[in-house]
């Protein structure tokens, strides 16, 4: 675990002192391959590349701000006695689904008014969601946020974090490396978007088929999270991001079937 990953010597001006968080620097990655990968498939797929890239900086924007402030509003107990604490996105809390909702709700209008088709735009950018984000959780692993409950003795897989300075995760103790896991669970939905991307039936189908599979990967990670905010309806039963992943489901497989059965494919 490495939340910070570089400080400043003290005697160099102004950024004396000042810290490099590993969180931060990771996420600022993530983006950027999220960036990459819009740039190169809008010129594949005819969209108007200039446009485009004034969306991706409305998205990231929105994103940043939606997902912060869901995870402020949902996880930090009193934060209006120290608002700054909105701002310290480096030190990690940015929750995915808040960030989710802002950015569609940005794309849609940026769309509306732009006369670009959401569905289109919205199947460039969901490889680059879901590369992005995964390379955003290797950020959490070394930041320690979004760790796992304990694992049990004879896991193999278990990692143990050790006391540094701003760490987030319980030190000595063998947890389940849930952050690992959806690294590993994002680049794989990745993947099979970069093959799918091509053999789509209908514009949209490919964010659709990421608005399926990335809520079931959170459904299952919940599982073995140790950090999860509970929801107030169920205590103990759903977290708070398992019931969004399950709205998600519903609409997205309902969203899929209507525009199938309205291109005759079914």
């Amino acid at each position: 675990m490495f939340p910070i990953l570089f400080k400043f010597p003290s005697w160099i001006p102004l950024i004396g002192d000042k810290a490099i968080h590993t969180y931060g620097l990771m996420a600022a990655l993530g983006f950027l391959a999220g960036l990459w990968w819009v740039r190169r498939e809008s010129a594949r797929t005819g969209l108007n590349p200039q446009k485009i890239m004034d969306l991706f900086f409305y998205v990231v924007v929105s994103a940043i701000v939606g997902s912060r402030l869901f995870y402020v509003l949902v996880s930090v107990d009193r934060w209006w006695e120290n608002p700054l604490l909105f701002f310290k996105v480096w030190e990690g809390g940015l929750t995915f689904y808040g960030g989710l909702m802002a950015a569609l709700l940005v794309s849609v209008w940026y769309c509306k008014k732009k006369r670009i088709h959401f569905f289109s735009v919205a199947d460039v950018f969901s490889p680059a969601i879901a590369l992005g984000h995964a390379i955003g959780r290797l950020g959490c692993f070394a930041a320690g946020c979004c760790y796992g409950r304990p694992a049990p003795p004879d896991f193999p897989l278990s990692v143990v974090f050790p006391e540094v300075e701003h760490g987030i995760a319980p030190v000595g103790t063998p947890l389940y490396p849930t952050q690992l896991f959806e690294f590993s669970g994002e680049l794989l939905i990745f993947v099979f978007l970069f093959f799918f991307r091509k053999r789509k039936k209908f514009e949209g189908e490919l964010f659709l088929v990421y608005l399926i599979f990335y809520p079931i990967l959170r459904l299952i990670l919940e599982i073995f999270r140790g950090d999860k905010v509970r929801g107030a309806l169920w205590e103990g039963v759903f977290s708070t991001a398992q019931f969004v992943s399950l709205i998600w489901i519903v609409l997205a497989v309902l969203l899929w079937t209507t525009l199938l059965k309205k291109k005759k494919i079914i």
